[in-house]
């Protein structure tokens, strides 16, 4: 779901035996091992799989910091929106079983469904529920999943896409989204008859024999080798609490996997959809492949070592060109797990990389470096520019973070200069998010969104009309301004939000939101 998992096209590798056709999985075990250790990875689990069969499988590490269990092949990982090419699959089982079109009508099948503008609403198609091209500005109404989805069901989530503005022209832009996929999921459940969870395991994980993996962490049938999710927090690596996302909405990522299942999945799609010992089954069409790995959306074209004339988005996958061989990849990441899938299918190699900490730097620099020695190039230290990327990254954002400290604080020490408290409290309500109440806790301001429980912290004045939230969790890494409106009087009348730092992740969308006082509670 986050920016850095999904659009982390900085491809990387490390320098060890470069113009080699392949690494030895005692290569493979040190670039790991030194990975690892740079970007501060507790556990990791990578597989190769090339023409049809597993030629490395392997965990590192531990699962938890808590438990220091160790990662084997068979370690379950969140996959998060690696999951999206599943349900891809899901819907072109569909296509190929003629129940439906990928150009079909959304409102066909979801009657109530309902986008800002009515003529994008009419035009929606299956196709453009995968294809991140809607309008809807990046990660729009993901604060509806993320960081919890405490009170949103998937019934909630499709009423309030309505709300959600167009930031760009329906179908002229590339902006990631999440909660379109848990449409897709939704056309999938009304047309099959039953929940998409219990589609993709019937019809996918069980014909491929992916007997660890689930839909979701809660309908994992064994949780005894299943990692933590960690972060760095204030300078120190901890567990954070797991995102497990409710049915109806994990088709847009909620899938736990291991490298063993894993490699079952890339080898099914390096054989066109194939499967079994004489590949004489089908999960899905060669045709409908073609489709998924179809260009639908241009994305930006990076100018980077690999020469890439084209960049875009299939269904479900993200597509380029590698030094003029075809790339099939896509990247996921929930709180404290990134992983990577990679595909060069005129190689027929598949490549997967799975890890318990949110530092996408890792998962490039395992997968690039394997890939390049594939494809035959020299090779470069990119670890440590990709070290030293990170740590430019890290100092901007303290200083900022220390700005905006030291605007708060001698806020504090201006006699008079720090607006009347009352002036602010109430109930205030957003469209899609609902209500937040602003307080008084121990002389200061307190933010807490009712459908959202880890919104919640405490706000410092900053200047003018707005005010700083600190949340209470910091492994949220995404503090808030509050831009209050006033009315002649001077007391606030609404509000609007934006996150702090710029590199706070694309899904705390605060900018989509625009909350009104609830003047029928605060009379």
């Amino acid at each position: 779901m986050k920016r850095f998992f999904i659009l982390f096209l900085m491809l990387l590798c490390i320098g060890l035996s470069g113009f080699s056709q392949s690494l030895s999985s005692a290569e493979i075990d040190k670039l790991v091992e030194r990975t690892m250790k740079t970007f501060q990875v507790p556990g990791m689990a990578v597989a190769l799989v090339k023409d049809g069969k597993v030629i490395h499988s392997k965990g590192y590490g531990v699962s938890s910091l808590k438990t220091q269990s160790k990662v084997d092949d068979n370690t379950l990982f969140g996959i998060a929106s690696n999951s999206k090419a599943f349900t891809s699959a899901t819907l072109a089982q569909l296509v190929d079983a003629r129940k439906i079109k990928w150009d079909d009508k959304v409102i066909q099948y979801i009657p109530e469904f309902r986008l800002y503008n009515s003529y994008v609403t009419e035009d929606f198609t299956i196709r453009d529920l995968l294809t991140h091209r809607s309008g809807m500005g990046l990660g729009a109404g993901d604060l509806m999943i993320w960081p919890d989805s405490a009170n949103f069901e998937i019934k909630d989530i499709i009423y309030n896409l309505r709300f959600l503005k167009q930031t760009s022209p329906f179908r002229t832009k590339y902006d990631y989204d999440n909660l379109l996929y848990m449409v897709a999921g939704e056309v999938v459940t009304r047309v099959s008859g039953k929940i998409w969870e219990q589609v993709v395991e019937d019809q996918i994980m069980k014909p491929l024999e992916m007997n660890r993996s689930a839909a979701s962490f809660a309908r994992m049938k064994d949780k005894a080798n299943v990692i933590d999710g960690h972060t760095v927090v204030d300078g120190k690596l901890q567990v954070v609490p797991r995102h497990d996302l409710k049915t109806g909405q994990c088709s847009a990522g909620g899938i736990y996997s291991s490298i063993s299942d894993m490699s079952k999945w890339m080898i099914c799609q390096l054989e066109n959809g194939k499967y079994g010992s004489k590949l004489d089954k089908q999960i899905f069409s060669a045709l409908a492949q073609r489709e998924m790995w179809s260009p639908q959306t241009n994305m930006p074209v990076r100018s980077d070592k690999y020469n890439s004339h084209f960049s875009a988005y299939g269904l479900g996958w993200g597509l380029t060109d590698v030094k003029g061989t075809k790339q099939v990849s896509h990247t996921g990441g929930m709180e404290g797990m990134v992983t990577q899938v990679t595909l060069l299918p005129e190689m027929k190699l598949g490549i997967v990389v799975l890890t318990n900490q949110e530092n996408g730097a890792a998962f490039s620099s395992v997968t690039n470096t394997i890939k390049d020695a594939y494809l035959g190039l020299p090779n470069e230290d990119w670890i440590a520019f990709y070290k030293e990327r990170l740590y430019k990254n890290e100092k901007e954002e303290l200083e900022l973070s220390t700005k905006i400290q030291s605007e708060t604080e001698k806020a504090l020490q201006v006699a008079g200069n720090q607006p009347e408290s009352g002036l602010f409290i109430g109930e205030y309500s957003d469209n899609w998010l609902g209500k937040v109440t602003i307080s008084e806790r121990n002389g200061k301001l307190w933010f807490q969104a009712v459908r959202s429980p880890q919104l919640k912290g405490e706000m410092s004045f900053y200047k003018g009309n707005t005010f700083a939230v600190k949340w209470i969790s910091r492994s949220m890494k995404a503090d808030a301004f509050v831009l209050f409106s006033l009315d002649p009087e001077g007391k606030a009348v609404g509000f609007t939000m934006k996150a702090i730092s710029p590199l706070t992740d694309f899904s705390y969308d605060f900018h989509d939101l625009d909350f009104k006082r609830n003047e029928q509670v605060n009379k």
